[in-house]
């Protein structure tokens, strides 16, 4: 792979091939995509979507929204250090091509800001939720109707295919989603492959997938024009990482470890003091003793180490990529950039921490126990309407939730996977309030 077609300022749809040099330094291609993923629709209802406490009203915790706001800025900081490092080793890059620091910064900030798009209410039991109906619930019915990779697409139902689906995806007016630069689409797609097989290496882009079947040809158009490496035969399809996707995961990585662990200890899930201390450990390096004995309160504790430990983990991230750019750029990389990293103990001890205190209280427990309550029944009835509908014999009920469906989505095709795959599609879309009150209208129950 090399950076001159991994910088593509290409978009769907486009006859003639973009220059970076003729951009408008006002407003660049690159963040122009960012313009267009924080004005979306899909990006809004991130605010009422469950980041790692469902439903929580509580005002300090991170909802879908909050978080890829923070990814975005980690990444931002992230790309740019890295541009620099690469611009001075690589300077025809800037010379002959044009390209900026601040290009790959708003190529980062932008993949990072739609990381979470695609994802269901309900945090990550909302996709586990998903699946569980295909697997195991109704949805099981279809198994012998589609192909193996149509159903694996249901049943490990992906947030990030179908953030995939939402950046790139067709319909009237829209033709080609946002209309990204490819640029930004590499390095939104963390897992280049499809549902199947599952888990084929040990290599970490093979850990999820990140296209459905029905976004296959617009993800190998998107991988042709960047260069991608291919590492599949036969008819699977996958392909090594666009570089700058280790810098998205890395800004995620470094986001929740540290943030969810402030968002548990300010909800009082983990002990103040015992908290501390495993933020220091990341910090020892960096920590101002003097300043940090004058802070008063936990939250201005919590927010200095914070800050200081983000810090770390951005000059760290930065340097492993810089120091492993070749391998990278040869497909042999097969790690988070985080898993090399000297603080890789510390992280450990804080993410165990956090599922332990956090991800596996009672409070999050309960809540997603709903999740798949409203889930389940939001999709039970409205994939019955839709097929009842294809082979028409709707019922007058089926009649009445169908106008409650969005045109924007094409639930009439002859496609039974389509079909499927665009309720699925719908459900995620809804924020936790619109879940919680669909069900609600669905079940009869007073609002």
């Amino acid at each position: 792979m090399n950076w001159e077609q991994l910088l593509s300022l290409k978009r769907s749809g486009d006859t003639n091939k973009r220059i970076r040099k003729e951009q408008d330094e006002t407003r660049l291609g690159f963040e122009v995509d960012y313009d267009r993923i924080i004005f979306s629709s899909e990006f809004r209802s991130l605010q009422d979507k469950t980041q790692v406490i469902p439903l929580s009203k509580t005002d300090f915790v991170h909802t879908r929204l909050t978080h890829s706001l923070e990814v975005s800025v980690v990444g931002r900081s992230l790309g740019r250090k890295v541009g620099q490092k690469l611009l001075e080793k690589h300077p025809h890059l800037k010379t002959i091509h044009g390209y900026q620091v601040n290009d790959f910064g708003a190529i980062v900030a932008s993949a990072a800001l739609a990381h979470d798009i695609g994802n269901p209410p309900f945090g990550h039991s909302g996709e586990q939720a998903i699946g569980e109906y295909f697997k195991t619930g109704n949805g099981k019915q279809f198994n012998e109707m589609l192909s193996d990779k149509e159903y694996q697409d249901l049943c490990d139902f992906e947030g990030n295919a179908n953030g995939f689906k939402i950046l790139t995806q067709n319909r009237k007016g829209r033709e080609g989603g946002l209309r990204l630069s490819y640029a930004t689409l590499g390095a939104f797609i963390k897992y280049p492959k499809e549902s199947l097989p599952k888990k084929p290496t040990s290599n970490i882009a093979d850990k999820k997938y990140g296209i459905f079947q029905s976004e296959k040809d617009s993800f190998l158009d998107v991988a042709s024009d960047l260069g991608l490496q291919s590492t599949s035969s036969g008819q699977n399809i996958s392909f090594s990482r666009h570089p700058l996707a280790f810098l998205v995961e890395a800004a995620d990585d470094i986001c929740y470890t540290i943030i969810d662990f402030e968002d548990g200890i300010n909800l009082g899930l983990v002990q103040e003091e015992f908290a501390l201390e495993y933020l220091i450990n990341l910090v020892r390096e960096s920590i101002n003793v003097n300043k940090y004995n004058s802070l008063t309160n936990t939250n201005d504790r919590v927010s200095y180490l914070r800050a200081l430990a983000i810090n770390s983990l951005i000059n760290e991230a930065a340097d492993i990529f810089i120091n492993n750019e070749e391998s990278i750029l040869s497909g042999e990389f097969k790690t988070a950039l985080l898993d090399k990293c000297k603080y890789e103990a510390q992280i450990k001890d804080i993410i165990a921490l956090s599922v332990d205190k956090i991800y596996q209280s009672k409070e999050v427990i309960d809540k997603e126990i709903t999740g798949y309550e409203v889930i389940r029944e939001l999709l039970d009835k409205l994939i019955t309407a839709v097929n009842n509908n294809s082979d028409n014999k709707p019922t007058s009920y089926d009649k009445l939730l169908l106008k409650t469906l969005p045109n924007t989505i094409n639930f009439t095709g002859k496609s039974l996977y389509k079909r499927l795959l665009n309720v699925c599609h719908y459900v995620a879309s809804l924020s936790d309030s619109q879940a919680i009150l669909s069900y609600k209208k669905i079940a009869g129950i007073e609002i």
